[in-house]
């Protein structure tokens, strides 16, 4: 699940890394398309699905362990009762699982001018901006 992530989010979002994302002022106004902040985004995106996967992938089988050992639940001709089992508790870690790992990153994120292009650089400077930060919608 963490492989399939980290190649499946960068190619859906392959067209942010060519052409840049929207980087904003304080007050929302565009500055530029950044790729920069886009391999940022990405990058932020990625480490918080993979995060969003672990639990599920660590507990279950330790709680169905726990049940099969401890209980009957399982046995005999409610063997097949296993797998809806597992949906369900995978269901009930990825309630919790999935807004606490979309909250370790900001939805609004922030880059450093420095680390930007420097043609959107240049422009700042030309239209006056000392911001020595800009803001980018990281996406989910």
């Amino acid at each position: 699940v963490a492989a399939a992530n980290c190649v499946n989010i960068p190619m859906m979002r392959q067209s942010e890394f060519l052409n840049g994302i929207d980087v904003l002022d304080e007050e929302g106004n565009v500055v530029g398309q950044s790729r920069a902040a886009a391999k940022s985004a990405v990058a932020q995106v990625t480490i918080s699905r993979i995060i969003m996967a672990m639990p599920g992938m660590a507990l279950t089988p330790v709680i169905m362990n726990t049940i099969e050992n401890r209980t009957n639940i399982f046995k005999g001709s409610r063997a097949k009762l296993m797998a809806p089992a597992q949906v369900l508790i995978i269901g009930a870690i990825l309630t919790f699982a999935t807004p606490l790992a979309c909250a370790i990153f900001e939805q609004k994120s922030s880059i450093s001018v420095g680390s930007l292009e420097p043609e959107i650089v240049e422009r700042m400077r030309e239209g006056g901006s000392t911001a020595s930060v800009l803001y980018f919608n990281k996406g989910l």
